[in-house]
């Protein structure tokens, strides 16, 4: 038998906030949009971007973690497969549409990041130089806490996994 792999890893920013709805079963299902940016220097040493944008599903926990915890400009990591659908449109044309079904999600920027990118759309810039090393450990260690995987639980910089039932960020 031969081997095949489904898998997507994505690094961007989301383009609109996450909408949470149920199907008829009970089951949350969450889609919002990722772009990604590509730039890359041509022959002629002219700067070119590219963005590439994606739609993300999530299904059940991760649903209902993902429309929680995500809002439009927060920069994510995810993980997942590719998955395309097709069908008959009301004018008997054929559709489709290839999506992400993502099976992992985690947070790469603070709130406090997210809004300011959103409100300015530019970098993050520190509040100021002269931060002492306590507060960075504390920033550093309130933007790894925002770490979250598909099965409910919360992951931090130092490889300890904690269970939701510890968590006082995430409310399950």
């Amino acid at each position: 038998m031969a081997r095949s792999l489904n898998k997507v890893i994505l690094i961007g920013n989301l383009t609109r906030d996450p909408e949470l709805k149920f199907t008829p079963q009970g089951t949350a299902v969450c889609t919002f949009g990722v772009a990604t940016n590509r730039q890359w220097v041509t022959e002629s040493g002219e700067k070119k971007e590219n963005a590439e944008f994606h739609r993300v599903v999530a299904w059940n926990k991760l649903a209902e973690i993902c429309a929680q915890l995500l809002a439009k400009g927060r920069k994510v990591y995810l993980e997942g497969r590719l998955q395309t659908r097709s069908w008959t449109a009301q004018d008997n044309t054929q559709k489709s549409l290839t999506e992400i079904v993502i099976s992992d999600m985690i947070i790469l920027d603070s709130r406090r990041d997210a809004a300011e990118t959103v409100a300015s759309d530019s970098f993050d810039i520190p509040d100021s130089v002269g931060d002492n090393q306590d507060d960075k450990e504390s920033k550093n260690k309130k933007v790894d806490s925002k770490k979250v995987g598909s099965k409910g639980r919360k992951k931090t910089s130092s490889n300890k996994t904690t269970t939701s039932d510890e968590s006082e960020d995430i409310p399950f």
